[in-house]
């Protein structure tokens, strides 16, 4: 073996034994990378809302409000469980947490629904304290008003003295339907685990990797080496790249979160995503002074990475300093590539309408991983200048 690769390969095995000996780092890598998304989904098994509890005001008490109201309670989403008099006793119910959305008829309702030219008004209120209970009041209200606006074209276009059959092909010229892409549930879950699958890769193995240099800090058993820095890469690499391919390949099937990507397009995004982690993790462990610092970076960076990539906050609300500082966290390239990969069909080998966005993604990790990997070597040499220059 030449006296090249000898120092590398010594430092890959020492680094293996020295994560295998630490039972913390092992919980870290292992245990956590695998528990951390079980957690999830268990927190987000029922995707959906049922009975959301509402309140009913109905000032017109007409055959109409009647209707739409039975209707409307028909929907596995919400029931109507209080009909208060007025506005004032459906607040009081809302502010108690006893019902999570308010529905108000006004006294004019039937009178404006008679009217050929009159424009009847309905008020919705949704508790806005989870966003959950605003999806399941206001879808589930304007698939009712929407399917009652159009039995209400065809009374108006019949008292005008259309036929019937012709009134309704005047309201079926513009048909109304609903689709939901790539999440055909419309679940939370299904929305959010895929994003925080690659979450926890970044996070565990940053964590771990700031574990580690910290406690060599703390024994004073530092290396700096360039043979150090390939070594430590490949021993990392080397057990995450099992665990990513377990992670982003069998627990989208195994959770039935939708999962049309293919495999090898999976396993091709895994290699830049951990080698940019794994690069930009040894940048920042040679900051870290003890063991507990990682636990810090780790509580403290998370919610910020996960908002900063736009997943759960849409990317163009955010500000544009903290967008472009986004583009340096390789979480934001692997999060949106998983995402387009997994759940939306995109594909890195094969031509297809998505397949631009995800080779865009996957080069940008190429990118990071090689921008890290200098910056690393660079702050490994100062690094290891400044143990020699105190010893």
């Amino acid at each position: 073996m030449s006296e090249y690769k000898y120092p590398i390969v010594k430092s890959f095995v020492t680094e293996l034994q020295r994560i295998f000996r630490d039972p913390g780092v092992v919980v870290i890598f292992i245990v956590a990378t695998l528990a951390y998304p079980l957690i999830y989904k268990a927190l987000y098994w029922n995707e959906q809302i049922n009975d959301v509890p509402v309140a009913v005001v109905d000032l017109s008490n007409s055959p109409e409000s009647r209707a739409f109201l039975h209707q409307w309670n028909a929907s596995p989403d919400i029931r109507l469980t209080h009909s208060c008099t007025s506005m004032a006793e459906a607040e009081q119910l809302l502010r108690n947490q006893k019902v999570h959305g308010i529905i108000y008829f006004p006294h004019d309702f039937e009178r404006q629904l008679a009217d050929p030219l009159g424009k009847a008004h309905i008020s919705l209120y949704c508790d806005m304290s989870s966003f959950l209970y605003m999806k399941a009041i206001y879808l589930s209200c304007n698939q009712v008003m929407l399917e009652s606006m159009r039995n209400i074209q065809i009374d108006r276009y019949e008292q005008m003295g259309m036929d019937k059959e012709f009134a309704w092909a005047l309201v079926q010229d513009a048909p109304y339907s609903e689709t939901a892409l790539f999440t055909p549930t419309g679940g939370y879950g299904s929305f959010l685990i895929p994003a925080v699958l690659m979450l926890i890769l970044h996070q565990t193995l940053l964590f771990g990797i700031c574990m580690l240099g910290g406690t060599a800090r703390e024994e004073n058993d530092e290396n700096y080496s360039f043979a150090s820095l390939i070594g430590r890469a490949g021993a990392c690499f080397l057990i995450y790249f099992g665990l990513a391919a377990i992670l982003l390949g069998f627990f989208p099937r195994l959770f039935g979160i939708p999962h049309i990507g293919a495999i090898d397009d999976i396993l091709l995004l895994i290699v830049p995503y951990l080698l940019a982690i794994i690069f930009f993790s040894l940048c920042v462990s040679v900051f870290i002074r003890n063991r507990e610092s990682g636990l810090v970076l780790l509580i403290s960076t998370s919610l910020i990475f996960l908002f900063m990539a736009g997943i759960s906050w849409p990317k163009e609300m955010i500000p544009a300093a903290w967008r472009y500082l986004s583009y340096f966290i390789p979480y934001t390239w692997g999060a949106h590539a998983f995402i387009h990969i997994n759940s939306m069909g995109a594909s890195l080998l094969h031509t297809n309408g998505f397949a631009a966005s995800a080779a865009t993604e996957w080069i940008a990790l190429w990118i990071l991983a090689a921008f890290y990997f200098i910056m690393a070597s660079g702050l490994f040499y100062i690094r290891k200048k400044r143990v020699l220059e105190n010893k």
